[in-house]
């Protein structure tokens, strides 16, 4: 019977193994990550109940289906109990327990799904819907994006915060082969070096205090789709040799754990530093860097596409007055030539964050570019250079929350590790 499950199964199923006891099983689950396991209630030397429970309490969390001759109602619900996903009686169809796996790994996947959904809802940073604009740098930026998504290539994405690189990662997602399968980004910046391996690839009971049970990374959740590894250039280096090796041999292994497992993702990662800088100052790994840059995209800062920008702030009001449920806001010739002539340090997401303001307040709020001194006139252009001005622009930005780094970086669209590295280059505390 099981040989012939296994035959049965393997067109079935990406991977299929078999074992002839729970000694066998227990190797094999150590080893392999299964999404299902088919266990008979009756195994040589253990009750296939009571090896169930030893899988659930050792962490396990994919489906079960169990197959028994001898059922009656407490055996039934004792499996269930034990952590059983579905009950068959023998003699069975063969049709029965296909249909059994097939909604077991549909089970399986929806929960997948459901993790992706609720971990990009909470954590992605909000971005508009699409690439917007008519420059000729956003129109070779989106050329480039079509011809790249169809190969299944590692991107690079690189470009000067709030240039909307998690944007170009969706849309690479999107266009691919991989389109239907999840986007799982995750900001390299904002998770604890301590914890940030586990996150990726997962742990294994009791791997470290306070893993009470096991946990799959990320990785898996972006099983057949895109992981995007935002701010790459913040993972610690002892995890940027892990990470090299995983996209070499598309296997990861979970903290703590002997199980090697097959990973089916593409990675895109995104930058806002110089990674060559970084490598030639011994923070970022050379070899890791070179097989990133398989293909590297640069993103254009705003103040290099300005004639962009009107069709950007309709595209603002257009899509936040609906979400924030307020009136739409006129916005005169005038004030958009204002806009055009102000240098948006902190780009696209600067914008955004400009329109969202005005939205709340019922006019266009030019003057919080110019916190705490008057803005120019609108016909009077600004004199001073770009490195000037946004020394000027972050300065008056901090003056206006007394000093508050965090509130700061939130009004400028960037991070706050970047407005940290700003305020050093300017020797201020």
């Amino acid at each position: 019977m099981r040989n012939f499950l296994e035959k049965t199964l393997a067109s079935r199923c990406g991977e299929v193994h078999g074992a002839d006891s729970a000694e066998a099983a227990e190797r094999l689950v150590r080893t392999h990550r299964y999404d299902l396991v088919i266990l008979d209630i009756t195994l040589p030397g253990k009750s296939g109940i009571v090896f169930l429970r030893e899988l659930r309490e050792q962490g396990y969390t994919g489906e079960v289906v169990l197959i028994t001759a001898f059922a009656d109602l407490d055996t039934a619900i004792e499996a269930l109990r034990a952590g059983a996903s579905d009950f068959i009686l023998k003699p069975f169809r063969i049709t029965q327990l296909l249909n059994a796996v097939k909604h077991c790994l549909e089970r399986s996947r929806l929960a997948r799904e459901n993790y992706v959904l609720r971990r990009t809802i909470t954590e992605r940073t909000p971005a508009f819907a699409g690439l917007v604009g008519q420059s000729a740098a956003m129109t070779t930026l989106a050329q480039s994006l079509s011809r790249v998504a169809q190969v299944p290539s590692t991107v690079l994405l690189s470009g000067e915060s709030g240039t909307g690189k998690e944007l170009a990662a969706m849309a690479l997602h999107r266009n691919s082969p991989r389109g239907q399968g999840p986007f799982v980004p995750v900001n390299c910046a904002t998770m604890s070096p301590e914890l940030i391996e586990s996150e990726l690839f997962g742990h294994a009971k009791g791997a470290f205090t306070g893993a009470s049970k096991s946990r799959d990374g990320l990785f898996y959740y972006a099983q057949g789709g895109t992981l995007f590894l935002d701010e790459i250039g913040e993972l610690p280096l002892p995890l940027q040799a892990t990470l090299l090796r995983v996209l070499d041999d598309h296997r990861i292994r979970p903290v703590g754990s002997e199980q090697q497992v097959s990973v089916d993702v593409r990675i895109i990662a995104a930058t806002n530093r110089k990674l060559a800088d970084e490598v030639a100052a011994g923070r970022f790994r050379a070899d890791l860097y070179y097989r990133l840059q398989v293909v590297e995209l640069v993103l254009p800062p705003l103040r290099e596409h300005k004639e962009d920008i009107p069709a950007l702030v309709t595209h603002f009001i257009e899509t936040l007055a609906p979400q924030l449920g307020v009136e739409p806001i006129p916005v005169s010739d005038e004030e958009l030539a204002f806009l055009q002539q102000y240098d948006w340090p902190g780009n696209v997401r600067e914008l955004r964050n400009l329109i969202e303001r005005s939205l709340i307040l019922g006019s266009l709020n030019v003057s919080a570019l110019y916190p705490s001194r008057r803005a120019p006139r609108l016909a009077q252009p600004v004199a001073t250079d770009l490195h000037t001005l946004e020394k000027q622009h972050i300065l008056a930005v901090l003056e206006s929350v007394q000093g508050d780094k965090t509130r700061a970086a939130s009004l400028l669209g960037i991070s706050r590790r970047t407005l940290e590295r700003r305020c050093a280059e300017w020797s201020l505390s």
